[in-house]
């Protein structure tokens, strides 16, 4: 998907806060080799460092833009390749931690995914992953909604977004079967406040609304974003707009 690093930093600390809960699940631990799966921009990567003493990480992430930005965070301990969350998986390497914020949601079927991204945990390494799961909220109701209308349903060819975030109880079930010891999962509401509806549009922008642009010919995209947007108010004539983002943490040893 075509990111967009600008947009999505508007929100810098609300998107920041979810990684700082995630890196309190993982174990202090020295000259550990780590993966960051979807690293975007790096910025939250590079805080690794300072976390897990002489350790090497790597970050790696489809987005051609957000590894633009990724490259400021380089260090001889940190570096950055372009590669899919699936094509990562297919590569024989394994690691002492694998950690993921909020990109796993963007992959498929994670009943079959999660073993694949267990069996890259080296024995005795750990697994750290969290997923965004407020995809029943109102903000991705309202684009369903607007995807079904015409012209876009049309211009979608029976495309829909799929969702696959499972409850939190199926990702226990998976590292308990997988093995896993010291299994945390739970769901937290992250209490942000956006000043109005246009706030919760720029907030969709860079991350939901994604993949319903760009999939639409262009002479549709403005006229979906406008559409969208005057659902959005509609929804939300207040000022300010109380977000209550839900979220997944996901902890295992193996």
């Amino acid at each position: 998907m075509a990111w967009n690093p600008e947009v999505y930093d508007q929100f810098k600390e609300e998107r920041s806060a979810p990684f700082f809960d995630l890196l309190k699940l993982v174990k202090s631990k020295t000259d550990l080799s780590v993966i960051d799966l979807g690293c975007g921009t790096g910025e939250l990567t590079s805080k690794l460092l300072d976390y897990l003493e002489d350790s090497k990480v790597v970050g790696i992430d489809s987005s051609a833009e957000m590894l633009e930005k990724a490259a400021h965070y380089q260090t001889s301990r940190l570096h950055f390749e372009q590669r899919s969350i699936e094509d990562q998986l297919n590569l024989p390497d394994t690691f002492d931690l694998v950690i993921s914020n909020a990109a796993i949601q963007w992959c498929s079927n994670h009943k079959e995914l999660f073993p694949r991204i267990i069996s890259k945990v080296k024995e005795g390494g750990q697994l750290a992953i969290q997923i965004p799961s407020n995809h029943e909220y109102i903000v991705h109701q309202l684009l369903r909604k607007v995807a079904e209308k015409a012209p876009y349903k049309t211009a979608y060819n029976s495309w829909q977004r799929e969702y696959t975030v499972l409850k939190i109880e199926d990702y226990a079930n998976i590292l308990f079967e997988n093995k896993g010891k010291e299994i945390t999962v739970f769901e937290k509401v992250f209490p942000h406040v956006l000043e109005n509806a246009d706030a919760v549009f720029t907030w969709a922008s860079g991350t939901a609304m994604i993949p319903y642009i760009e999939k639409l010919p262009d002479e549709l995209k403005e006229e979906f974003k406008k559409e969208y947007k005057n659902e959005l108010q509609h929804i939300f004539p207040e000022s300010p707009v109380f977000y209550p983002f839900k979220r997944t943490f996901i902890s295992a040893q193996f």
